[in-house]
């Protein structure tokens, strides 16, 4: 029997074609339709890019402007949804109840069955809309606190922050969630993304791939990365303990969050901006133990190891300093991502195969069944 060549986890291997982005990990670059990421996160507004990843092109001042009318226009959660969301018991995971949540606004829409290009676009910019303000109103009613309805004036950034607290923080603080938003927006193949495009390949619905995708998101090697690095964090409490933990948990061969990815190897291209934009958040905050914490860890993991951080481990702290709690990490993931998610579903669906993979059968050959009384 010949031998088969087996890519665990796909490691390597190429299924698709895609414009929407590209790594090169040996430069440490990666672009959203040729755009570098770091000049997005520097000079656009998290709603241009979503415009380019939904359209292929960072729009004018007057496609910005539709675009943000389009998405603000559809923010509204019904009675329905709403009422559902207050039935979630409080010690759920927001991970699980966004997941719930998105599949019922699947049964809201009269129009979920539509594959068109056009129905799926409008079905974009309603998750788009829509889960920032799910989240939210999910964070509301774990604390036992009243619900928030959406504004229409006030960007997706914005709206978040009001729709969970009440107010908007200053403008700086914006602009780092902003930033972490945009870095988050698109990554390739990536498990969740990889689930999106095999679920609509079937020629499923977009909420249901939605939805999908959420439970890929939700695991600790993908999206739940950033919770765990911020209870790490809180674990080691003390930049004085920084270097001894982390070298102990280097012996006792303890995996340290927030290091290694599978495609980069030499770093990670996003890490330098989101860095950078934490810093600014610890001094806002008047807080630097994180970042002092983190610093500490990085300079052994490089100096031991020669691993690189990845972007769950300046953004972990990030968010921390922003204010939320640790388990809304992944869900705030999911703001951002959904725009990478429908760009990939809507692409598939223009070419659409069905997703098909092969596997090499490792069990026993050859076997006959014997009645029942001979076994």
């Amino acid at each position: 029997m010949a031998s088969v060549c087996v890519d665990k986890g796909l490691e390597g291997v190429v299924v698709n074609a895609s414009r929407i982005s590209k790594v090169v990990p040996e430069k440490k670059y990666l672009v959203y339709y040729g755009y570098p990421v770091q000049e997005l996160a520097e000079h656009c507004s998290f709603e241009e890019v979503a415009h380019l990843l939904l359209n292929g092109e960072l729009p004018n001042l007057k496609q910005l402007s539709e675009f943000e009318n389009q998405e603000r226009k559809n923010r509204t959660l019904s009675k329905n949804l709403i009422s559902m969301i207050k039935l979630f018991d409080m010690s759920a995971h927001p991970m699980d109840t966004l997941r719930t949540a998105v599949s019922f606004l699947g049964t809201e829409d009269p129009d979920t069955l539509k594959d068109d290009h056009k129905s799926n676009y409008k079905k974009s910019i309603n998750l788009l809309a829509k889960i920032p303000c799910i989240i939210a109103a999910n964070f509301r009613h774990k604390k036992g606190l009243d619900y928030i309805p959406p504004r229409q004036d006030i960007n997706i950034g914005e709206n978040f922050f009001h729709m969970c607290f009440g107010e908007i923080p200053p403008a700086d603080v914006i602009k780092a969630f902003d930033v972490s938003m945009i870095l988050y927006a698109e990554h390739t193949f990536n498990a969740s993304t990889f689930t999106a495009r095999v679920i609509v390949s079937s020629l499923s619905d977009i909420y249901s791939a939605v939805t999908g995708a959420i439970g890929s998101l939700r695991g600790s090697l993908h999206g739940g990365a950033n919770e765990a690095v911020m209870r790490m964090l809180e674990d080691i409490g003390d930049p004085a303990k920084a270097h001894e933990w982390t070298l102990h948990s280097l012996e006792e061969h303890i995996k340290i969050m927030g290091f290694g990815h599978r495609v980069y190897k030499w770093g990670d291209s996003r890490v330098p901006t989101m860095k950078k934009y934490m810093l600014k958040l610890s001094n806002w905050k008047g807080d630097t133990r994180w970042s002092e914490i983190s610093n500490i860890i990085e300079d052994i993991m490089l100096k031991e190891k020669n691993i690189y951080p990845n972007l769950d481990f300046p953004t972990g702290p990030a968010y921390y300093l922003m204010g939320f709690d640790i388990e809304l990490f992944t869900p705030i993931f999911v703001i951002s991502r959904i725009t990478g998610w429908t760009a990939h579903i809507m692409e598939q669906l223009n070419n659409n195969r069905l997703i098909r993979p092969l596997s090499d059968y490792t069990g026993p050959q050859d076997r006959s069944v014997k009645p029942i009384h001979e076994r």
